[in-house]
């Protein structure tokens, strides 16, 4: 029976989890945006106090792995591969969007499913599926239009958009086709995936692993001062 640790940080939000099979036995969220690298650590040890656990004892971490926020994609990682590296055990690494689309499909039925996270501006990393779990559009940086899912109104098939970048095109479009959902990062939501990775040996390089960046940081050159 494996315990699993499921760290998320791919979003503003900052979340752990931790699960034996499938059974979650404890969840904890940030108390706000943006405050991954001052509370991951401390959730995760809240959460392995409270459950009377020691490092040693998991099978495994797994880690939302992107596309995300480059900074918030790094302090994760970073914590999952230490806790692997010192208590010698393997990294997994789970798509956040689809653990956004697998988490939607359980609230909702349609013909497709597309999980979006916020990239600024009228941009959001996206990727579309079908009712069989199956990607149609893989992950990708989209700058938002009106006309971005005309296909799919045309065919009058429902598409169930989610994920924190959800509302940007919520707001373009009213379409009875289209459904809305308010389903954002957890790691509450990693925990069926990865427990299907555990048990298929799907694991990461913890030397070599990168997070899905997509674009670079957002980077400024202050001023100089007079």
């Amino acid at each position: 029976m494996a315990i699993l640790l499921h760290i998320e940080t791919a979003t503003d939000l900052t979340s752990v989890c931790i699960s034996k099979d499938t059974a979650v036995l404890s969840i904890k969220n940030g108390s706000g945006p943006m405050k991954h690298s001052q509370e991951l650590t401390l959730l995760i040890q809240e959460s392995m106090r409270e459950q009377d656990l020691s490092f040693k004892e998991l099978d495994a971490v797994a880690i939302s792995k992107g596309p995300g926020s480059y900074t918030a994609l790094r302090v994760g990682t970073s914590v999952a591969k230490g806790i692997c590296y010192a208590a010698d055990i393997p990294l997994i690494a789970i798509d956040t969007l689809e653990a956004i689309m697998q988490a939607t499909a359980q609230e909702v039925k349609a013909d497709f499913y597309c999980p979006m996270i916020d990239a600024r501006r009228k941009e959001v990393y996206m990727s579309v599926y079908n009712n069989k779990n199956t990607c149609l559009k893989p992950c990708q940086a989209q700058i938002l239009e009106a006309s971005t899912f005309d296909e799919y109104i045309q065919n009058g098939q429902k598409i169930a958009f989610s994920g924190n970048g959800s509302p940007k095109y919520q707001n373009m479009v009213d379409q009875p086709g289209f459904l809305f959902l308010d389903v954002k990062c957890s790691a509450l939501h990693l925990v069926p995936l990865a427990e299907r990775a555990y048990k298929n040996e799907e694991f990461e390089s913890v030397a070599y692993f990168e997070p899905i960046y997509l674009k670079p940081p957002n980077i400024t050159i202050p001023k100089k001062r007079l």
